[in-house]
């Protein structure tokens, strides 16, 4: 079973950028599209970024476009989400998601998620 790490998270001042990795063992994971998503106390969860398991197509929420891009390096095993630019309200619980080879932008179509990193923006 495809199992997945993330790690990258933490505290930083606005307009800081961090990298969020999500590393997989178990697969290889070069089978599956990895999503990114992020949940901030009190709302819905919402989908940040995605990337088709070849790397040739990305999906980008409009709330993030422009600061955030979703990479991978299959021969790592990982999926990497660099944030630049980052705001108050980036303020969430990251996670990051995997299905099959194509992305959705509803989480409940990934059978597969992390634990979840910890981000928060704030002077």
């Amino acid at each position: 079973q495809l199992q997945l790490v993330e790690s990258g998270g933490g505290l930083v001042q606005p307009g800081g950028s961090l990298r969020l990795s999500c590393a997989a063992s178990g697969f290889t994971l070069t089978a599956y599209a990895i999503g990114w998503f992020r949940q901030a106390p009190g709302k819905e969860r919402e989908g940040v970024s995605c990337i088709s398991y070849s790397g040739g197509t990305t999906n980008t929420a409009d709330s993030v476009k422009g600061r955030f891009t979703i990479s991978r390096d299959n021969a790592k095993n990982t999926v990497y989400l660099q944030m630049n630019n980052l705001k108050p309200e980036d303020t969430a619980i990251y996670y990051c998601a995997g299905r099959g080879h194509y992305c959705t932008g509803h989480g409940n179509d990934y059978p597969y998620w992390g634990q979840g990193t910890q981000v928060t923006v704030s002077s």
